[in-house]
């Protein structure tokens, strides 16, 4: 076992931003722990390899899993199965298999079905990430001072557990253990509905005739450049987590669809106190948010942002 972290060889399916960023963070924290990323894209490999990411990389998982003690998957959450069935043959006694996808459930249930019963099942996902994709986009403080959510599963082996909570913490993440369920309902609310809407209106925006895209993106005030920053995030993977979390996407959509029927009454009529009442409201949220350590109350969200250019 390697000083400092409670795993000695740590595997990364997937060399995207989330799964290169493991790797980094989890070197950084103890230079004595065996890294190894797989992917099946060469050129990913050899970006990995080039930069040294990993203290391995390879487009062949079997020879990558080979006597990990934690396997981490970072592939897309429809794809958590197929990969998982390809692992389960060379997978060590005893490893812990987690994964760091936005859907808890359908992850809980298709690798439940494909790996070996001498491996530690737990699911679990970091909210940390950017609109940015690929192993350059990575870093090391990735998951500081961010929330990891474990789902284990009711017979999880406690000890196996500790030791992946232990595994985060000392990255630099704080861990909250929750049943998978209620993982995908809250995650459906904070993140999987912001990005529809921000998808939504990007594209309604885009579809508008009468609005030239050059006048949408030249004047795109801050509430709109942030719908696009969101927009901008993975295709693949969004599509992937809308298709595996739809029951409660569905769900948290409905309530959101009544909401803005209250909304749109309120101006309709021309009701000011009702749509003051509701604005108060959502920004003491805000506050919270910022209270929490959970975001800045810089100006402009403590971006540091281009000079404004020049118009001839």
């Amino acid at each position: 076992m390697a000083d400092g972290l409670p795993f000695s060889r740590l595997c990364v399916i997937g060399g995207g931003l989330i799964g290169t960023s493991l790797a980094r963070a989890a070197k950084a924290s103890d230079a004595g722990i065996e890294t190894v990323i797989a992917d099946a894209s060469a050129s990913v490999v050899a970006t990995i390899r080039d930069k040294g990411f990993a203290d391995r990389a390879t487009t062949n998982v079997l020879d990558a899993v080979t006597g990990a003690d934690l396997v981490v998957l970072a592939v897309p959450v429809g794809a958590m199965g197929a990969v998982g069935a390809a692992i389960a043959p060379s997978l060590k006694d005893g490893a812990v298999v987690s994964d760091v996808g936005s859907v808890k459930n359908s992850v809980l249930e298709d690798l439940a079905a494909v790996l070996p019963d001498h491996v530690h099942l737990i699911p679990g996902h970091p909210v940390a990430g950017a609109e940015k994709s690929g192993p350059e986009a990575s870093r090391a403080t990735l998951f500081v001072n961010r929330w990891s959510i474990l789902t284990p599963p009711e017979d999880a082996d406690p000890a196996a557990v500790a030791r992946l909570r232990a595994f985060w913490e000392s990255i630099g993440a704080m861990v909250e253990i929750m049943d998978a369920a209620h993982h995908d309902l809250v995650l459906a609310v904070t993140s999987h509905l912001p990005h529809l809407i921000a998808f939504t209106i990007v594209g309604t925006a885009d579809d508008l005739e009468t609005v030239h895209k050059s006048e949408v993106m030249k004047f795109s005030a801050g509430g709109f450049r942030d719908f696009t920053r969101i927009a901008a995030s993975d295709p693949v993977m969004w599509r992937d987590i809308f298709l595996n979390n739809r029951e409660a996407v569905i769900e948290v959509l409905g309530r959101f669809s009544e909401e803005l029927s209250v909304l749109q009454r309120a101006i309709r009529w021309g009701d000011g106190a009702a749509l003051e009442a509701a604005f108060s409201r959502t920004r003491a949220i805000r506050r919270g948010i910022v209270e929490i350590g959970q975001d800045t109350d810089r100006e402009d969200f403590g971006r540091d942002l281009p000079a404004p250019y020049s118009q001839s």
